[in-house]
């Protein structure tokens, strides 16, 4: 799997980082989002299905493969 970041849409709100936080960063008065593995393990992916899930701004994406 891949992640897949929308930057226009990003806003930084930072629930990426609280649902998968070894995942996703958002540095203070950041206004996007920092990936800190693209392709994660799979051990990691109902993690990153909730940071995608719940991302207010729809940014977060999973490309299989």
């Amino acid at each position: 799997m891949k992640i897949i970041v929308d930057r226009d849409l990003c806003q930084g709100h930072g629930v990426c980082e609280s649902e998968a936080s070894g995942v996703f960063k958002v540095a203070k008065g950041a206004s996007s989002v920092t990936v800190l593995d693209e392709s994660p393990d799979e051990s990691k992916r109902a993690e990153i299905e909730l940071a995608v899930r719940y991302c207010p701004t729809s940014a977060l994406s999973i490309k299989e493969g």
